[in-house]
């Protein structure tokens, strides 16, 4: 079975790479949660616009920039991934620190071409 995802930053729009990435990770049969500004579903995903208690997330996939990823510290620690993957863009000293600080893995990668190529 493959772990869960939380993908934060999600979009409704079809151009965006966060919308792109639920489409992916569902093609892939992983099991994705969203979360954001605007409700709505991708494919069978509902993203949500509220931090939900979720207790079963291996990733966090970033979609937000290091200013709007201030708000999602301790919700993020608090759901205990074992990773927290930094997509193109969202590269933020101060979260690695927490996170490391955390005993939380975290990687500067881009989840698309982690899907495209096997590395998820």
């Amino acid at each position: 079975m493959k772990k869960t995802t939380l993908v934060i930053g999600a979009s409704l729009n079809s151009t965006r790479y966060s919308n792109i990435a639920i489409k992916k990770l569902r093609n892939k049969n992983i099991k994705t949660y969203a979360i954001g500004l605007k409700s709505g579903n991708v494919l069978d995903v509902f993203i949500e616009k509220e931090k939900v208690p979720f207790t079963d997330v291996n990733t966090v996939t970033l979609y937000l920039n290091p200013k709007r990823q201030k708000d999602y510290y301790q919700y993020v620690i608090g759901l205990k991934p074992n990773r927290v993957i930094f997509n193109p863009g969202t590269e933020n000293e101060e979260f690695y620190k927490l996170l490391f600080e955390n005993n939380i893995k975290y990687e500067v990668a881009c989840t698309l071409v982690l899907l495209s190529t096997n590395q998820y």
